[in-house]
């Protein structure tokens, strides 16, 4: 699925192409109109659903029971039956946000239909419910995304605007974080189906929506040149989804190296390398290394595959404190970044070829 930024006519002529222009910009609208209403109305299901879970959570802990009764137990059972029927998305650390969703916003028709499930779970966690009225008032009336409203969160925003006599600067600065946002952000038709949540909601198998078929046998390939070194590469997981409290994010491929006593995280990217790649990977090095890295383990290392059609780009990424440790004593055991772009760029041609091969065959019965 493309950006409709990067489609264009095709250029059979030059007149041809100026006819169909007009068309194809109306036709491009349209469609992005519609994907974008698909995207709300999800969003604006789950979040009702979730509150209505929230609700009858909190009326079941009223029913007589003592509140402290209803703990910990009761919830882990709940999640279990959940997920049995329908999928994930219904662990307890969620429930618990759906509880507290309910409890802060306890009038339904108070919410806000633009806001999805994300911002939501940024706001409950605002303890002052006039801030945190104001907060998700803002957000709605000004198209924050989720991103946007956690950096003004973050920034304090409305309690330097309640107590600055002069509130010129902080809206300016407000808005210029908002901007360059937008910059960074430009959300793409299929980064709706890579929203957890949402995959989470609808119960879809997520792997199959998170990778385009090419990236598929990138990887496929990617993790049998590993294993097939010899070097100490143990297969640990694919598409690792690893969670903060307020985001989830998934690794395309893990590995455990028995040698090096570290975990090696890999993800792809099919275009450009950018400093946002770089610090995302960064941040996954540092979560991971919190919630899987044992005490005897060596700093987990984060290793950047960027396959372009041009060229292939390959960076290991590993914490600034690591660096030394890294160069004289992982380096030995590891592919180097330029064996790597060799392999990623044969392995591109033969995928694309087979991909290709299997498009031509289509229909030859």
């Amino acid at each position: 699925m493309q950006d409709f930024e990067q489609l264009k006519p095709l250029s059979l002529n030059s007149a041809l192409s100026e006819e169909v222009a007009p068309l194809f910009t109306h036709i491009a609208a349209v469609i992005q109109q519609a994907r974008q209403q698909v995207r709300q109305a999800v969003n604006s299901a789950m979040v009702q659903s979730y509150w209505q879970i929230g609700r009858l959570i909190v009326e079941h802990e009223q029913q007589g029971q003592a509140r402290a009764a209803y703990g910990k137990q009761q919830l882990q059972m709940l999640s279990e039956q959940l997920t049995a029927e329908f999928g994930k998305g219904f662990d307890a650390s969620n429930l618990r946000n759906m509880r507290s969703f309910y409890l802060c916003f306890p009038n339904c028709d108070a919410l806000r239909h633009n806001l999805s499930w994300t911002h939501y779970r940024k706001l409950i966690r605002i303890e002052n419910p006039v801030a945190r009225d104001w907060y998700q008032r803002e957000a709605a009336e000004q198209h924050w995304s989720a991103r946007a409203l956690e950096r003004q969160i973050d920034k304090l925003y409305y309690e330097r605007l309640l107590s600055s006599q002069d509130k010129a600067p902080i809206r300016a600065e407000a808005e210029q974080n908002i901007a360059s946002l937008l910059q960074q952000e430009q959300l793409r038709p299929h980064d709706v189906l890579r929203d957890p949540y949402i995959l989470d909601f609808l119960n879809l198998p997520s792997q199959q929506l998170l990778e385009s078929d090419l990236e598929q046998g990138l990887l496929d390939n990617l993790q049998a040149f590993l294993l097939e070194l010899g070097k100490g590469f143990a297969f640990v997981a694919r598409q690792q989804r690893i969670r903060t409290e307020d985001q989830d994010f998934y690794i395309d491929l893990v590995f455990y190296h028995f040698k090096l006593k570290c975990f090696l995280l890999i993800d792809l990217k099919l275009g450009k390398l950018t400093h946002q790649d770089v610090g995302q990977m960064d941040s996954y090095v540092r979560i991971f290394d919190r919630q899987q890295r044992a005490a005897d383990d060596t700093p987990t290392i984060g290793l950047i595959l960027c396959s372009r059609k041009s060229e292939a780009v390959v960076k290991y990424s590993v914490p600034t404190d690591s660096e030394q440790l890294f160069a004289a004593k992982y380096l030995p055991y590891l592919p180097s970044e330029a064996e790597l772009k060799r392999e990623l760029e044969m392995e591109r041609i033969k995928v694309q070829a087979q991909l290709l091969n299997k498009t031509d065959g289509v229909g030859d019965d």
